[in-house]
């Protein structure tokens, strides 16, 4: 390994690296790949050049086509002054202009800094504040109901952002098209300044409120823990995945972007979500792999076109939870898994038991991260078993969120554990470890000193006939201090239970009564905050907010 380089070629200042003995562990272990994302989307462009990378509505593009558009897209970023280390926002959909986007700044060195379109000047100006970004790519059509490249043109000026790339813009667009700057620049390959410790993206943290933080995510360990990840649940060369998710967001930059260049995969993108099209697109396409999370799981288990599918290629759908209802409504195999954009990822797999896949997050997909469940605020290990605060260490484990060491030092364990703040239990099935979501630290309910979390509660709703989706959260009461309030989405129009008869159907399936929901909610949907996330908050300020309505009006 002497050969191998264990020190990024272009550091940049507010990262942190990993020290060169580590790195050098790291790649002797396959840990890391030796290799960058740019050269590997070149290696299987010349081993599938004609094999489908990309399919998007009515429109397919090969690996070649991907390599070669790419590198004309890197080149004209380099022509328009752009430079390896500078950073780029993005806010930009579903769609292949966004994967020759990424592969382009990868090629050219230019950082993406992962932003979604729904952000507006504040967090778009924290995160320039804190980035100081070159460029801003937008796409001019990702929503029909805001004027994305007005919204881009304002923030690129107002934070010196010399650099406006547009895709799908009109003649009138302020900028520079993306699609001209393809068209017009040769495909030859730039050398590439940088290695495979050098950062690739600066992602950004997944939590419910506040700003995003920034993380880095570096060539070799993005690589690694992507395929880590994707050979535990099954992928293999040439498989087909679907993706109606954001690109940009750390799973869809491992699922839609590393998985494709790693196995040859194809991957399928829908820009606009709609559950009756997903279905279709399963059956033509013959896809293995899907992914989903947010409110899309609940209207996949609840599609009742479903069984008019030939859906027998699919081997997997994996979503963050809610498993148990997709199973039974696609009659295909599924499993609940567990994402954090600072390094872990925690899964089932087909071959595992459905009480796995269904009732539990999954196991580590390998052996080169460590997990610890320690008390809440200590570093003391809870027995098998009993809740505690998740926290792992590994290849491609955070080392510091970008430019903000006291962040970084509050997140951390002394020993260089990242903390979650994710609040879980392990138990033991044969030889796997398994991991339980019991909620975030914050989502706990204290019902008269009676402290629960939920995930054990939304595992059993999702078996109830009458039910497709169930979320819990505390709400108020005068006298324990708080209680459960589910929130439910009935399963094709069914009546849903009363409170006394979900009582009766969860204590009747273990759960104890002091747990069970005290209110019920009708829904169709569950609120997401910005980032793609379950916004649980939202959901206690609604519940607080009507039973405080409710008894104003008594």
């Amino acid at each position: 390994m002497s050969d191998i380089e264990t020190r990024p070629r272009l550091a940049l200042p507010g990262v942190v690296y990993t020290p060169p003995a580590q790195a050098e562990r790291y790649l002797r272990e396959g840990a890391w790949q030796p290799t960058t994302i740019g050269s590997a989307l070149r290696q299987v462009a010349r081993k599938y050049p004609q094999r489908t990378a990309y399919v998007c509505e009515d429109r397919r593009i090969s690996f070649a086509e991907v390599d070669e558009k790419s590198s004309r897209l890197a080149a004209g970023l380099r022509a328009l002054g752009l430079r390896p280390g500078d950073r780029a926002i993005f806010q930009m959909g579903t769609g292949i202009e966004t994967a020759l986007a990424l592969f382009g700044c990868f090629k050219a060195g230019v950082l993406p800094v992962c932003t979604i379109p729904q952000y507006r000047s504040m967090e778009i100006s924290t995160l320039a504040e804190a980035t100081r970004p070159s460029a801003f790519f937008v796409q001019a059509d990702v929503s029909p109901n805001f004027d994305q490249v007005g919204f881009a043109a304002e923030m690129a000026e107002a934070h010196h952002m010399p650099h406006l790339l547009v895709s799908g813009g009109s003649t009138e667009s302020p900028g520079r098209s993306i699609e001209s700057l393809i068209a017009q620049h040769a495909s030859d390959s730039l050398q590439e300044e940088w290695n495979h410790c050098d950062v690739a993206a600066l992602q950004l943290s997944g939590g419910s409120t506040g700003v995003p933080k920034v993380i880095p995510r570096y060539h070799g360990e993005y690589l690694a823990h992507t395929k880590a990840w994707c050979d535990h649940f099954g992928c293999e060369d040439g498989d087909v995945g679907i993706w109606a998710l954001s690109m940009l967001h750390n799973a869809g930059m491992m699922f839609s972007l590393l998985r494709s260049v790693l196995y040859g995969a194809t991957t399928v993108l829908m820009p606009k979500w709609d559950v009756a099209r997903f279905f279709s697109l399963l059956e033509r396409e013959r896809v293995q792999h899907a992914f989903t999370i947010g409110p899309h799981a609940p209207s996949i288990a609840g599609y009742s076109g479903a069984v008019t599918h030939d859906l027998s290629s699919l081997q997997l759908t994996l979503t963050l939870i809610g498993a148990e209802p997709i199973e039974r409504g696609t009659a295909r195999p599924a499993t609940n898994m567990y994402g954090i954009t600072e390094g872990l990822v925690l899964a089932g797999a087909p071959q595992f038991p459905s009480a796995i896949r269904h009732g539990s997050i999954g196991t580590v997909c390998w052996e080169h991260d460590e997990v610890r469940i320690l008390e809440p605020d200590t570093e003391k290990e809870v027995p098998l078993g009993e809740c505690g605060e998740l926290c792992f260490r590994g290849p491609s484990s955070l080392r510091g969120y970008y430019a903000a060491p006291e962040i970084t030092a509050a997140s951390m364990t002394s020993d260089g554990f990242f903390r979650t703040s994710d609040m879980v239990r392990a138990s033991r099935e044969g030889a796997l470890t398994t991991y339980h979501f019991e909620g975030r630290m914050r989502d706990n309910i204290n019902r008269g000193g009676e402290k629960f979390g939920t995930e054990d509660i939304e595992f059993l709703l999702a078996r109830h006939p009458q039910i497709a989706d169930g979320k819990v959260v505390a709400m108020p009461d005068p006298i324990y201090g708080e209680k459960a309030c589910a929130y439910l989405i009935p399963r094709n129009g069914a009546a849903l239970p009363s409170v006394p008869e979900l009582a009766a159907f969860l204590v009747s399936r273990g759960l104890a009564k002091y747990k069970c929901p005290e209110h019920i909610e009708a829904v169709t949907t569950f609120p997401i905050t910005r980032v793609g996330k379950l916004d649980r908050q939202q959901m206690r300020q609604a519940i607080a907010e009507k039973l405080a309505g409710e008894i104003q009006r008594r």
